[in-house]
Order: C-alpha cells, then structure tokens, then sequence
C-alpha cells in the first residue's frame, strides 16, 4: 500500500518495512505533516523497521536533522527501527563541521543497503525460459 502524506511524501509498505524518502528541504508545516503520518502508519501497521532515503538531499540543517533524529527515537519507543539511507557526503560532513550528531540513528551507502540492515535481502530471479 502507498500513500502520500500531507506533506506530499510517499510511503510504500513492503511486508513489513516502510519505505519512504525525503525528497526537498521540508519546511516546518510539512516535517512536522511528515512525521505524523509516519508514525501513525508505525502504529497501526505494526510495521518492523522504516527506510527513509535522503539521497536527493543536496543540504541538511538542524531542522532536518533534529527531525530525523526525533523521528527515529519516536519509531523506536514504537517498535520499529529507522534507517537512514543515501546521505551524500557533502551531506555528512556538513553535520559533522555544525556539530550536529543523529543520535540512535542507523545509516546505510543506499536504500538497497538500508533494506538489508531491515532484513530484506535482493534474490537475483534465474531467466526465465522461452519458449521450448
């Protein structure tokens, strides 16, 4: 099941995972839209983990770090753990040099990564046969 939170944000259920990304800065009406839709959704799916990609952020702030690592701290007194997938370095170092830590938040290179932290693991499919 996909929906669209009220922030415009997707979120994808797969089995027990939901999938969902931060495509834009959010301002603090649609972070704050954002957040409560995801953990909703946390609750009343039950669900194991949530994989949030942030690969199209080009730049990060307090807000969006402080939200993410609130975020993540609601999903886990929840149930359900949060990983980070797809910060650009300019991203890191950018939280490194304002001093900013993302405290109990798990990371991952990618969402494919991000996924197999969850428990998700890619099985290549064989080809499949022609016609005989």
């Amino acid at each position: 099941m996909t929906s669209r939170t009220p922030a415009g944000v997707p979120i994808l259920r797969l089995g027990n995972v939901l999938v969902t990304g931060v495509l834009d800065e959010l301002d603090d009406r649609a972070a704050q839209a954002f957040t409560e839709e995801l953990t909703e959704r946390i609750a009343a799916e039950s669900v194991h983990g949530v994989l949030i990609d942030i690969s199209r952020l080009e730049l990060i702030d307090s807000f969006v770090a402080r939200t993410l690592s609130e975020l993540t701290t609601t999903a886990r007194l929840l149930g359900a753990r949060v990983v980070v997938a797809g910060m650009r370095p300019a991203v890191a170092i950018t939280l490194v040099e304002l001093g900013l830590e993302l405290d109990g938040v798990e990371t991952a290179l990618n969402a494919e990564q991000g996924m197999a932290a969850l428990g998700w693991y890619h099985t290549p499919r064989p080809p499949a046969e022609g016609p005989r």
